[in-house]
């Protein structure tokens, strides 16, 4: 539903100290397929000295949720609405015309219009034209690339195509992607004016195929026998030590205190990659990928081990530091943040719920249930449950409940211990589809 909310940075929630009238910058770093058991901050043998530090000093979300895929993810993001709501259930791929529509607010255009700097750095996927790129939808400075996914050095998409941009013009550069966005990140807080607010986004590559990692990152990982998973290991850690440098231009800067600072991954683990014609075949197969146990399943899925991914909330300012396992949905960062830019209002088309309240160690429940439409299952959770319908061109669908609370593996099926439960959240997910766009970029299929 729809909401349009008055908002003041003064609201008191009597959870922590009331937040300074200055506004905050926003970092917002996105990983590319990093799973639940990816980052050391879950006990991963990946070495990911930045991120555990990060969260050391800030608020590790326990249960953040997203979608299974890349493009929904950032659609819902940026838009602060499930992003089946625009027809948007699975990547953008190959050579669609399909982009982000532009009738719909986004956060970057709501923050220019209170008066932040807005950049992207690194990957789009909502539109795979210069022409409805990152420039058409309110940022500022864009450069990076277009597609789901890039070779490394080549910067070219998997069919060959140019996807490697600045500022809406393709162009050409040498370096692996990682530490080409990197600088580039770096670069942008060098030259920003002091005196302006900013939002950046920085999304990288990794730990995406194709794994393209230099021997001084594979040299890290030499213990680990399988290659496909070496190679996975060593993106994650070259992305955590560009994550490092960004992180200490802040600080010198000055601009650290008062930034608020996200990392997530936009879905879990790809488990395996195994082309046949991308990029002339020059890469892969790679039999193992991420991991995220112990959540079950890889991307695609609507079960935990897509859904419910790593994410770090950091910003001095606000206090908050330890573990929290309060519900938070990827929609629920554009009215948090406009909230804290001190907006007089939420744009209408905004259904995420402003969470300042959930991000504390202490327990504080949602507002709103988290309905989420992949490309191959729906899914519902009010805590501690969680509804799964799996639609079929013919026949009947299949219903899954589980206490994700109790059983976050997802290996007990409850649906005939609780009928009530599952009729009560039918009902609710019926309401919530009913609300998507009848036409999706990938229909169902046999």
């Amino acid at each position: 539903m729809s909401i349009l909310v008055s908002v003041s940075c003064k609201e008191n929630h009597n959870t922590k100290p009331e937040v300074s009238n200055d506004k905050p910058n926003f970092l917002v770093i996105i990983a590319d397929d990093a799973g639940w058991n990816d980052l050391g901050i879950h006990g991963s043998e990946i070495k990911t000295p930045t991120l555990d530090s990060l969260a050391a000093q800030g608020l590790l979300l326990e249960r953040y949720y997203t979608y299974p895929t890349c493009s929904p993810a950032r659609a819902s993001f940026l838009t602060g609405r499930p992003a089946s709501r625009m027809g948007i259930i699975a990547p953008i791929s190959g050579r669609s015309e399909l982009n982000l529509p532009d009738s719909i607010t986004t956060l970057p255009q709501a923050l220019g219009a209170l008066n932040y700097n807005t950049a992207l750095m690194g990957k789009w996927h909502l539109g795979l034209k210069p022409e409805s790129g990152p420039e058409a939808y309110g940022f500022d400075f864009s450069y990076g690339f277009l597609h789901g996914q890039l070779d490394q050095y080549a910067h070219t998409y998997k069919n060959g195509d140019s996807t490697w941009y600045k500022n809406g013009k393709f162009i050409t550069e040498e370096g692996h992607v990682t530490d080409l966005l990197t600088a580039g990140a770096i670069h942008y807080l060098d030259t920003l004016n002091p005196e302006k607010t900013f939002y950046l986004q920085l999304a990288y590559s990794a730990p995406h195929i194709p794994l393209q990692e230099p021997q001084e990152w594979l040299e890290l990982y030499s213990s680990i026998a399988d290659s496909s998973r070496r190679a996975y290991a060593a993106a994650i850690s070259h992305m955590d030590h560009g994550i490092g440098k960004v992180l200490q231009k802040l600080k010198q800067t000055q601009r650290a205190e008062n930034t608020v600072i996200l990392f997530i991954s936009d879905n879990g683990a790809q488990e395996q990659w195994i082309p046949t014609t991308q990029y002339e075949g020059k890469y892969g197969p790679n039999y193992t990928l991420g991991s995220n146990l112990p959540l079950r399943d890889f991307k695609t899925s609507n079960y935990e081990g897509a859904l419910r991914v790593p994410a770090i909330f950091s910003w001095p300012k606000l206090n908050a530091k330890g573990l929290s396992s309060n519900y938070i949905n990827v929609s629920d960062w554009m009215p948090t943040f406009l909230q804290w830019a001190q907006a007089t209002a939420i744009p209408p088309s905004v259904e995420g719920e402003a969470i300042e309240k959930l991000l504390t160690t202490s327990t504080s429940a949602r507002k709103k249930p988290i309905y989420t439409r992949g490309h191959l299952q729906e899914s519902l959770i009010v805590p501690p449950f969680k509804l799964i319908r799996t639609r079929h061109l013919e026949g009947q669908a299949d219903f899954e409940l589980y206490d994700i609370e109790t059983d976050p593996s997802e290996t007990q099926n409850i649906t005939l211990e609780h009928p009530k439960k599952v009729d009560e959240l039918k009902v609710i997910l019926k309401e919530e589809f009913s609300k998507d766009t009848p036409q999706v970029n990938v229909e169902l299929k046999h």
